[in-house]
């Protein structure tokens, strides 16, 4: 697996719109920690090409950003906003168990994203994945900021 380094900026606004307790599919939680263990750790990049999205994969948080939209500028600081966050919840029984994450929302009209998410994420894994993949896997180390919505 190749990967490189990647600097970037993420706002988490601060007001959430929603959440609710989904389940993800082990295939896709299981996929995400394998990358996360060939990385060393770091969190990394995967992109999701079919929907312009990109997810930022951490230890303890899965962070979808919309790849086209969604730039914006707060106290001088330039990135994208954080649209939706996926936070696994501990506890399952088993490798095949499917894994409990609250889903948190920070704009309205993205349950339809969610869905869609939640199907594109493993194809774009297993590209990734697969053997002599890994090309799209970018390293990143940022920062995630606060951002206050002014409406």
């Amino acid at each position: 697996m190749s990967s490189y380094f990647v600097q970037e900026t993420f706002f988490r606004p601060d007001e959430e719109y929603a959440r609710e307790t989904r389940a993800i599919p082990a295939r896709i939680h299981n996929a995400m920690r394998l990358l996360l263990k060939r990385a060393g750790g770091s969190s990394l990049f995967v992109p999701i090409r079919s929907m312009q999205y990109l997810a930022v994969i951490e230890s303890d948080e899965v962070l979808f950003v919309d790849a086209l939209g969604g730039y914006a500028h707060h106290r001088g600081e330039g990135g994208r906003l954080i649209r939706l966050a996926w936070r696994p919840m501990a506890g399952r029984n088993s490798l095949s168990a499917p894994v409990f994450c609250e889903m948190v929302y920070y704009f309205r009209g993205l349950e339809g994203v969610r869905a869609r998410l939640l199907s594109e994420i493993g194809p774009a894994l297993d590209r990734v994945t697969g053997p002599g993949q890994g090309a799209d896997i970018k390293t990143w180390n940022g920062q995630i900021l606060p951002f206050k919505r002014i409406d």
